[in-house]
């Protein structure tokens, strides 16, 4: 297994997770379990992407910017989510935030599966794009 496709198993979960949750409404059980479930795999997702992925792009002129710009965007996401904890799960603007987040996830995963992927496909070896993906998916397993 390469880097891509640790990381596009885990995108898979969380594009299920954030359309699941902005389907529910009020301040229900079931979205209070969807939002703790999808920031935890945000959490390590990102957390172990940034690792395992962004360190070694960001040391290669070739990905440095796109690598820098996507850690950004995990704290952009990270903001939304930290609005999304302080904001009741009954008040009319909590839809508003977790669209926000959906738009900003769904974009974030897009570009880094359309233009991340291919400039890191040039510049990883094949030896460090499946040493990756098992770095990677350690740190999940362990931190799930």
């Amino acid at each position: 297994m390469t880097i891509f496709e640790a990381l596009r198993q885990e995108h898979e979960i969380q594009r299920d997770l954030i359309q699941k949750l902005i389907e529910t409404h009020g301040d229900t059980e079931e979205r209070k379990k969807l939002f703790k479930i999808l920031k935890h795999e945000l959490e390590i997702h990102a957390d172990a992407e940034e690792r395992f992925f962004y360190v070694p792009l960001i040391q290669k002129d070739l990905t440095q910017e796109k690598a820098r710009h996507s850690v950004a965007e995990h704290h952009e996401m990270d903001e939304l989510v930290e609005q999304l904890e302080d904001t009741e799960m009954d008040a009319s603007n909590w839809l508003k935030i977790a669209k926000d987040l959906e738009h900003q996830l769904i974009h974030h995963l897009d570009e880094e599966e359309q233009e991340v992927f291919q400039m890191a496909g040039k510049a990883l070896t094949e030896n460090q794009k499946t040493s990756l993906a098992s770095d990677y998916n350690k740190y999940i397993k362990e931190n799930r």
